[in-house]
């Protein structure tokens, strides 16, 4: 699981869904009192943002024509631990082609 957090813009559909889907998991596992700490400290996920991320991702599936039909309830988490976005944009153009190239389009 990971919280790319970089511009909704830059993420193919993929990794646009993935995300979205990993929102929910990482809610589903705090909700359970499974420990994340793993995940915070590789800089993967921040608690404190995960319903505005979820937002932000449900914003550009619609924007893309997609479907939303999965709402998320705000956890209400205070626990703040930023992503490295810088990582994260380079880590995707390492990884994937399409969001290479949406990247490169929006720099």
């Amino acid at each position: 699981m990971r919280m790319w957090g970089v511009l909704t813009k830059y993420l193919c559909r993929k990794h646009l869904l993935g995300e979205h889907v990993e929102m929910h998991m990482f809610v589903g596992t705090i909700r359970k009192g499974v420990s994340i700490q793993g995940y915070l400290d590789r800089g993967l996920v921040d608690p404190g943002r995960i319903f505005d991320r979820h937002e932000e991702l449900a914003a550009e599936m619609l924007r893309r024509g997609m479907n939303h039909q999965s709402p998320l309830d705000n956890l209400g988490c205070r626990i703040t631990k930023p992503v490295d976005q810088a990582a994260n944009i380079a880590e995707l153009s390492r990884r994937c082609p399409e969001c290479r190239a949406l990247i490169e389009a929006g720099s």
